[in-house]
């Protein structure tokens, strides 16, 4: 291929990439990833029970804990839930638990945040499944 038939090849495939729209079902992150909420389940919209983080938000007595499960089976590392993540409103990093599967009969975590106010994202990532967003307000 000579160098005018590439650079016409590369043109045309970044601008197919531009016109292109992305996946409606599937939230671009401003943190730059790629996640699936309720809302927006993408392909694995028959996943959505069993892979979107439930969360729970109590009064500690050292700030404010909030309570994450999965309501996921831990089938070893066949298929699992890899782990939690805790995002701030900015999705800045907060926390995060690994589970192992081989150790792990369930996908729960809890974290302590402090003081915190405000939205938190709460990401949890499936080995299969990719990751799933729910947000909450403290």
């Amino acid at each position: 291929m000579d160098r005018r038939n590439f650079m016409h090849l590369a043109l045309a495939g970044s601008a197919t990439a531009v016109l292109l729209p992305t996946s409606a079902h599937a939230a671009a992150s401003p943190a730059g990833g790629l996640y699936y909420t309720r809302e927006a389940p993408g392909r694995w919209a028959s996943k959505v029970a069993t892979h979107m983080p439930i969360v729970e938000v109590s009064q500690g007595k050292d700030g404010v804990v909030i309570n994450v499960a999965t309501p996921h089976e831990m089938k070893g590392y066949e298929h699992y839930i890899v782990k939690h993540v805790v995002l701030d409103k900015n999705y800045q990093f907060i926390a995060e638990k690994m589970f192992d599967p081989s150790k792990d009969s369930a996908a729960l975590s809890s974290f302590n945040v402090g003081q915190y106010k405000g939205v938190l994202n709460v990401l949890s990532m499936c080995n299969k499944h990719d990751l799933w967003l729910a947000s909450v307000e403290i």
